[in-house]
C-alpha cells in the first residue's frame, strides 16, 4: 500500500513542537512534503531561533514518520527563519533591526539587566543575530556585564559602530563616559541620548535588539515606550510583594502605550544552599505566576538566587557564556525560545516589502 501525503500530514499534526506547544501543521512550519515510494521527506521551517533544538526536532519527526505503515526511509530538514513583526503604530522603524525586545522592571534591584544580557546571549546561542542596547542612562551596566572596555568608533562623524561582546552587538552610554562619571541629566536629555544611541548606531542586520530599560515607570520610560518601535516587552520581577506591586505598574504602562507583553520572568525564585543543598524561597513563592494569571500573560520562567549568576556577570562573562551547558543557561535558553515564539505569533510587519511611492512634479 502506497504512502500518501495525507498520512504524512496526519503524522505531523500529531507531533507537538516542544517550544510552541502546537503541532507543526497548525503553525504553518511544514514545507515540501515529498513521498517517493516508501521514502518520505519534509522541510520544517521554524519561526524562532532554535539551534540547540534542531537535531531533537529532526529526530522526533523522522521517528514519527517511521511509524507510518510502508515507510522505510524518513528525512526531515529542520531550519528556522526570523522575520520582522509589527510594532506600536506611528513609531519610526530602526534600519537593519527586525524586532526590538524591551526588558523592563517596575523597580531596581530585581536582576533586570542580568536577565536582559543573558536573554540576548541565549537568543544568540540559539542562532539569532542579536544586539544589546543599554538604555539605562543613569546606571549603565552592560559594558561590565559584556566585558567590553573599548570605545565605539565613527566612520562618518555621525553614526557609531556597535561594539562586540560574546558575539552580540552592543551600544551603551557607558562606552562613551568614564565609569565613575555620574549622569546628572534631566529627563529630556536622557530621552535624547537614548534616541541617539538607538538611531545613530550602525546596527548590522539584527534579528533581535534587546533593550535594557531603566527601572521604573516615570516620564522617561513612558517617552521611550512611545518613541522606540518595540515588538514586545518582558517584565522582570522577584516573588516578593513589594517588587510585584511595581512590576504590575510596569506591565500596565506597556499596555497603555499599545506594546504587547511577551511575558514575565521571576528572578531569585529559589535559593539553594551551596553547602547543604537546602532549598529556601527567601523572597516568597508563586508571586510571578499569580501576576501572570491576573493579567493573562505568560510566565516565561523562574531563575534561582544563585551566587554564580552574580559572579559571572560581574566578571564580564554572563552565565550563558561562562557555563553554556549548565542548568541556569538552559533556563535562560528556554525563556529565550519562548520569547522568540511569542514574537513569532504576533502579526508580521510587511512594510519592508512595499516600495516607497514618491510623487514628484515633472
Amino acid at each position: 500500500m502506497a504512502v500518501t501525503d495525507l498520512q504524512v500530514q496526519t503524522a505531523l499534526k500529531e507531533l507537538v513542537d516542544p517550544n510552541t506547544q502546537k503541532d507543526f501543521v497548525s503553525t504553518k512550519s511544514v514545507r515540501n512534503i515529498k513521498v517517493d515510494g516508501s521514502n518520505v521527506s519534509v522541510d520544517v521551517l521554524l519561526g524562532y531561533p532554535a539551534q540547540s533544538q534542531l537535531a531533537t526536532i529532526k529526530q522526533q519527526i523522522e521517528d514519527k514518520f517511521r511509524t507510518i505503515d510502508g515507510v522505510t526511509g524518513a528525512t526531515a530538514n529542520v531550519s528556522f527563519k526570523i522575520v520582522s513583526h509589527s510594532v506600536q503604530r506611528g513609531v519610526k522603524l530602526i534600519p537593519n533591526v527586525k524586532n526590538i525586545i524591551a526588558v523592563a522592571s517596575g523597580k531596581g534591584g530585581v536582576g533586570k539587566s542580568t536577565t536582559a544580557v543573558n536573554l540576548a546571549l541565549a537568543l544568540s546561542a540559539e542562532g539569532a543575530r542579536v544586539g544589546m542596547l543599554d538604555a539605562d542612562i543613569y546606571g549603565p551596566s552592560q559594558p561590565t556585564m559584556l566585558g567590553i572596555t573599548d570605545k565605539p568608533e565613527s566612520t562618518d562623524g555621525k553614526n557609531l559602530e556597535p561594539l562586540m561582546g560574546h558575539g552580540i552587538q552592543a551600544m551603551s552610554i557607558g562606552f562613551l563616559i568614564d565609569v565613575e562619571t555620574p549622569m546628572v541629566w534631566r529627563g529630556p536629555m536622557v530621552t535624547q541620548a537614548l534616541e541617539q544611541l538607538l538611531n545613530n548606531t550602525n546596527w548590522n542586520d539584527l534579528d533581535y535588539l534587546v533593550v535594557d530599560l531603566p527601572p521604573g515607570t516615570g516620564d522617561i520610560q513612558l517617552t521611550l515606550a512611545q518613541r522606540v518601535p518595540v515588538t514586545g516587552a518582558v517584565i522582570v520581577t522577584t516573588p516578593q510583594d513589594i517588587a510585584l506591586i511595581d512590576a504590575r505598574k510596569g506591565l500596565k504602562m506597556f499596555e497603555k502605550v499599545g506594546i504587547p507583553i511577551i511575558g514575565v520572568v521571576e528572578n531569585m525564585s529559589l535559593h539553594i544552599c551551596s553547602n547543604c543543598g537546602h532549598e529556601e524561597r527567601i523572597f516568597g513563592e508563586g508571586g510571578g505566576e499569580r501576576m501572570c494569571k491576573d493579567y493573562n500573560v505568560e510566565f516565561l520562567g523562574a531563575l534561582p538566587l544563585d551566587g554564580a549568576i552574580r559572579a559571572d556577570t560581574d566578571s564580564g562573562k554572563p552565565s550563558v557564556v561562562s557555563d553554556p551547558d549548565g542548568r541556569v543557561t538552559e533556563i535562560y535558553k528556554q525563556i529565550a525560545r519562548r520569547v522568540a515564539v511569542k514574537i513569532g505569533e504576533t502579526a508580521v510587519d510587511h512594510s519592508n516589502k512595499f516600495p516607497n511611492i514618491v510623487i514628484s512634479n515633472t
